[in-house]
C-alpha cells in the first residue's frame, strides 16, 4: 500500500508518520528544501510514541521516500493526503496536478481545517475533506466530509491505521472540532486582553479540570453526569438559563493589535520558554500515550478505538522452535531515573507472554467464564541486559512442565538487536474459580497444553 503526503509541514509530517508506521509505503513531496529534516523529525517523534501505546508490535515500517516532482510521488498511490497552507486557490492548483496523475481509484484526502468540500471542488476536482488533529501520528480523530461512497471507502483505510473517522452530516465552515476550539480560542483571548487571566492561568484552568473530563466523556456525557441521578434533563433545567446571561463574548473578537500579540507572545514565553518545541513535543507525546494507555485499560472513548486497533496487529511465529508469545515496544512511563527499563516491566512482560499462552492452549476468556484459570504461584526473574525506550521487546515461552495441575513456563525476553535481556520462570497451578482451589485442568487445555511439553522437551533446557 502506498500513499502520498502533498505539503510536508507539521500535519503533513504527522500523516506520513501515521501510514510509515503502519506498514505503508510513503512518498513525499514538499519543494521546502528543508521539508526531509522537518518530516523526519516528526517521524522520529512518532517511533518514540506510536508504537508505546499498543501491547503488540505495529507492522515492519514501510519505505519512505521524497520527490521533487508530484507526479513521481502521487503515482500509484492508494491514498493522497494533501496539506499545503490553507489558500483556497493553492488547494485548486494542487487538486489539478494531483488529478493529471493519481489513479481514477485514489482517495485524494485534503487536511483543511476550514475550506467546505464544495469550495475545495470548485474547479471539478474530486477531494474529500480528510481533517485530522495534531499530531496525527497519535490523536486518532479524522473528520469525514464530502461525497459519502469516498467518505465510505476513506474510513475502511483509516481505520486500517489505526484512526478514528467521524462522518461530518453535512458540510459547514471549520467543520466541528474546529468550531468548538475556535469558541474556545475567542473567550481565551479576552481573558488575556481583559487582564482576567495569563495564558498559563488559562492552560491551567483547562488541564487541571474539564479538559481532564472531556478526555474521557467529551462534553454531553460529561453534563450527564453533573446532572446527578436525573440526568441531562436536571442539567439543562438548572443551568440552561445561564446560557442567557452575557457570561462570555463568544460572538465578538478582540483586535490583533501589536499590543494583544506582543501579550500574549511574552507570557507564552514566559510560560513555557524554558523549553524548546521538541522537547514540547516529546513532553506532549509522553503524556498523551499515558492518558490513552489509561482509557485503553477500561476500553473507553479513544481506549476503544486502540483496542479494536490492537486486534488486527500481527502477533504469532516462532523462534527457536518456540512460539512467540508477546512482541511490542517499550514506552516512556516503563523507563526510570536511571534510563533503562524498570524490573517491575520485565516481570510485566513475561506475563502478558504467560497471558498469550495460556489462550494458545485454550484456557481463554469464554474458559476463564466457565470458572476455571491458571494461577501464578511463583517467578525468577533473570536481568541478563539493560532494555532502553523505544527497545522492541519479542518474548519466547518454553513449556517445562504442562502435567496434572501444574505448569511451569520459561520465557526468554530478546531486545530487537537479538540480545537476551532477561529470563522469566513461572510456576502456575490450575484452580477452580468457585472455590479458588486447584483442580486438574479441563480435558482440551491438558491435552494441548501436554502436546507443547512433549514438543518442548526435545528443545534445549535453560
Amino acid at each position: 500500500m502506498r500513499a502520498a503526503i502533498v505539503g510536508g509541514g507539521v500535519i503533513g509530517g504527522g500523516w506520513a508518520a501515521r501510514f510509515l508506521l503502519n506498514g505503508w509505503d510513503v512518498a513525499v513531496f514538499d519543494p521546502d528544501p528543508d521539508a526531509k529534516r522537518k518530516v523526519g523529525e516528526v517521524i522520529d517523534n512518532a517511533r518514540h510514541a506510536l508504537p508505546a501505546l499498543y501491547d503488540r508490535a505495529l507492522p515492519e515500517e514501510g519505505a519512505l521516500s521524497f520527490h521533487d516532482d508530484l507526479s513521481a510521488a502521487v503515482s500509484g498511490a492508494v491514498w493522497v493526503q494533501e496539506s499545503v497552507p490553507e489558500r483556497l486557490e493553492l488547494k485548486h492548483k494542487v487538486f489539478a496536478r494531483i488529478a493529471e496523475h493519481a489513479g481514477t481509484d485514489t482517495v485524494v484526502g485534503s487536511s483543511t481545517s476550514g475550506f467546505k468540500p464544495s469550495e475545495l471542488n470548485a474547479q471539478g476536482a474530486g477531494v474529500i475533506v480528510a481533517h485530522p488533529f495534531n499530531p496525527v501520528y497519535l490523536l486518532p480523530l479524522v473528520e469525514l466530509v464530502g461525497d459519502p461512497a469516498q467518505c465510505a471507502r476513506a474510513a475502511d483505510i483509516l481505520r486500517g491505521i489505526g484512526m478514528y473517522p467521524l462522518t461530518v452530516r453535512k458540510e459547514i465552515d471549520a467543520h466541528i472540532a474546529d468550531r468548538f476550539l475556535e469558541a474556545v480560542w475567542r473567550e481565551a483571548l479576552w481573558l488575556v486582553k481583559d487582564g482576567i487571566a495569563t495564558t498559563a492561568e488559562i492552560d491551567e484552568a483547562i488541564r487541571m479540570g474539564f479538559g481532564l473530563r472531556w478526555a474521557q466523556m467529551g462534553l454531553f456525557e460529561t453534563y450527564r453526569v453533573a446532572g446527578g441521578e436525573a440526568g441531562m434533563k436536571h442539567f439543562m433545567a438548572q443551568f440552561g438559563p445561564a446560557l442567557e446571561w452575557p457570561w462570555t463574548k463568544l460572538m465578538d473578537v478582540p483586535d490583533f493589535t501589536d499590543e494583544l500579540v506582543d501579550l500574549i507572545a511574552g507570557q507564552s514565553d514566559a510560560q513555557s520558554g524554558h523549553m524548546s518545541i521538541r522537547e514540547l513535543e516529546r513532553l506532549r507525546d509522553d503524556n498523551l500515550v499515558g492518558m490513552m494507555r489509561a482509557l485503553k485499560r477500561n476500553d473507553a472513548a479513544v481506549g476503544a478505538v486502540l483496542r479494536a486497533h490492537e486486534t488486527t496487529l500481527p502477533q504469532g511465529g516462532e523462534r527457536d522452535g518456540l512460539p512467540v508469545t508477546a512482541r511490542r515496544q517499550v514506552p516512556a512511563s516503563w523507563v526510570d531515573y536511571n534510563g533503562h527499563m524498570n524490573e517491575t516491566h520485565y516481570l510485566e512482560t513475561g506475563s502478558v507472554a504467560t497471558d498469550r499462552f495460556m489462550e494458545m492452549i485454550g484456557a481463554d476468556a469464554e474458559y476463564i467464564a466457565n470458572g476455571l484459570s491458571y494461577f501464578t504461584v511463583e517467578n525468577t526473574v533473570r536481568y541478563l541486559d539493560e532494555v532502553l525506550v523505544g527497545d522492541t521487546l519479542t518474548v519466547t515461552t518454553q513449556v517445562l512442565l504442562g502435567e496434572g495441575k501444574k505448569m511451569r513456563l520459561f520465557q526468554r525476553l530478546y531486545r530487537g538487536d537479538g540480545t537476551l535481556a532477561a529470563t522469566v520462570n513461572s510456576m502456575l497451578l490450575h484452580v477452580d474459580l468457585g472455590t479458588r482451589k486447584s483442580c486438574p485442568p479441563g480435558p482440551a487445555v491438558a491435552r494441548k497444553l501436554a502436546e507443547y511439553a512433549a514438543a518442548h522437551a526435545a528443545l534445549p533446557k535453560p
